[in-house]
């Protein structure tokens, strides 16, 4: 055992990349070989939160680093087990000196990991070095000059790394080891619709995004067929860490004319916004369980099976939230409008409760990012307490947003031979309407399975009047002064 290599460790996780990846650069800089471990984690394979399209995406990233690694005789250890088991399994054959990884703004489960891990390491004489991820802090008591933190780390130089073979483990011993751990097999089958994972990939979207596709992206945003060609399709790049967000900020300034500025400013606009909400996690995690406002836990809404079921399976009866639910669960992605308005019908329309909903939605969205899908259900719910209350008319949106039905027709196939008018609303035909065009509501498409506009004002009713609540307003103040300051300084400063 005295015999055993010092080596250090750089532990993967939601930064599948080599460049801009802090602890491969920290790894880098001592005079100690560097083993890359991807852990497989049974507990969060299990976890309600995931799907195995998250799990593919992940194994496509590795292999993709994989190829580039192998120009320099490594590769990424990929196993299945819990990582605590990992690292007593490989101390039997190393000494570990240093692991480095990023502070991971995840679920609780991660957290609670984390923190055990913290023990392990301390109980082992291992050094575990963590750095910042997308300038998200660790530690805030408030956002006070927060924005000029993530302006400042957005416009560092980013962390470029130089490999040599002799940096790291090398495969010989990798694959030595692989026979000792329950490996991970990363082919995955490929999919007509989900992205592909890796680096290569979200390169290859954000150029296509920067030189030609960008010109469209504030007109096509809020539209649920078009925006999928105009917006940058990154989200699921960013979100497990195939790129940096300072990559892409960076990349972008290179881009932005007079010509264009509008959309990649509008851009930038929300990959600042992206990091804002991340941050907002990080600080208050309880919004995993619970409405950040705590005025609104006395909220009670009564479940029900029924209207959940036919919300998940996109038979509701509201044919563009019928065609939003379906693209999202066949192509993993869907438009920010298009998301908002499906948690609106859910938490108001249906009058159910937004913690109904985060399971079946993080198991959908191929770029499950825990620090946006928290507050983003509440926002969208209308829990915050310091945000527009905001019920989305389905009808309404169908007509603006997807007025010549093309989205509709896609995903709700069975309406695609009606007239315009009843795509939009087929309960509008009328017995002799469905004669003609062979048509039965409630056997070719179900009714909708309540009244709208009874159910949109019964929301709206409770909602604005919870906005009065002691409670809530002083929960609301606690917000803004934890969350808002450097928000609030930064647009007066702009005044």
């Amino acid at each position: 055992m005295s015999n055993r290599e010092e080596i250090n460790i750089v532990w993967l996780k939601r930064d599948l990349r080599l460049q801009d990846n802090e602890a491969i650069y920290n790894a880098l800089q001592t005079n100690k070989r560097v083993l890359f471990l991807y852990v497989f984690e049974n507990s969060l394979i299990n976890d309600a939160h995931y799907s195995q399209r998250h799990w593919n995406f992940i194994k496509q990233s590795i292999q993709d680093l994989n190829q580039d690694l192998e120009n320099y005789n490594t590769k990424i250890l990929s196993v299945n087990s819990e990582v605590i088991n990992v690292f007593n399994q490989l101390q039997t054959y190393f000494k570990i000196g240093t692991v480095f990884s990023h502070q991971e703004t995840g679920l609780l489960i991660t957290y609670n990991r984390d923190k055990d891990f913290k023990r392990y390491c301390r109980n082992n004489n291992i050094n575990w070095k963590e750095n910042n991820n997308n300038g998200v802090l660790r530690g805030l008591l408030n956002r006070e000059d927060w924005f000029e933190k993530w302006d400042d780390y957005m416009g560092a130089n980013p962390f470029k790394t130089n490999f040599k073979n002799d940096d790291f483990i090398n495969i010989d011993e990798i694959l030595a080891l692989e026979k000792r751990f329950i490996t991970t097999d990363l082919e995955t089958e490929k999919h007509p619709y989900f992205q592909k994972g890796g680096t290569k990939m979200a390169w290859r979207y954000a150029n296509g995004f920067f030189k030609e596709r960008h010109k469209n992206y504030m007109y096509h945003i809020s539209k649920p067929a078009l925006s999928r060609e105009s917006s940058s399709r990154l989200s699921p790049y960013i979100a497990w860490g195939n790129v940096s967000i300072r990559q892409i900020y960076q990349k972008t300034q290179e881009y932005i004319t007079d010509e264009n500025k509008k959309h990649l400013g509008a851009f930038i606009s929300r990959l600042r916004w992206q990091a804002h909400f991340i941050q907002k996690f990080e600080m208050e995690h309880t919004m995993e369980e619970a409405s950040v406002n705590k005025g609104y836990h006395k909220l009670k809404k009564n479940l029900s099976e029924a209207y959940q079921k036919a919300w998940r399976e996109g038979q509701t009866g509201f044919p563009l939230v019928d065609a939003s639910m379906r693209c999202l669960v066949e192509t993993g992605y869907l438009n920010f409008r298009m998301r908002s308005m499906l948690v609106s019908f859910f938490t108001h329309i249906l009058w159910q409760p937004w913690q109904a909903a985060t399971h079946h939605l993080s198991q959908q969205f191929l770029d499950f990012e825990p620090g946006i899908h928290f507050p983003q259900l509440q926002m969208q719910a209308a829990e915050t307490g310091i945000n527009n209350i905001r019920i989305y008319n389905p009808i309404k949106n169908s007509l603006e947003h997807d007025a010549d039905a093309t989205f509709i027709k896609k995903w709700v196939p069975e309406l695609a031979n009606l007239p315009l008018a009843f795509i939009h609303e087929p309960y509008l035909m009328t017995p002799m309407d469905e004669q003609f065009n062979s048509f039965k509501l409630g056997e070719n498409y179900p009714f909708p399975i309540v009244d709208g506009k009874t159910a949109r004002k019964k929301a709206s009713d409770i909602l604005f009047g919870m906005r009065t609540n002691p409670e809530v307003l002083s929960e609301n103040f606690r917000i803004l002064k934890k969350h808002t300051l450097s928000d609030r300084k930064r647009m007066l400063n702009s005044n």
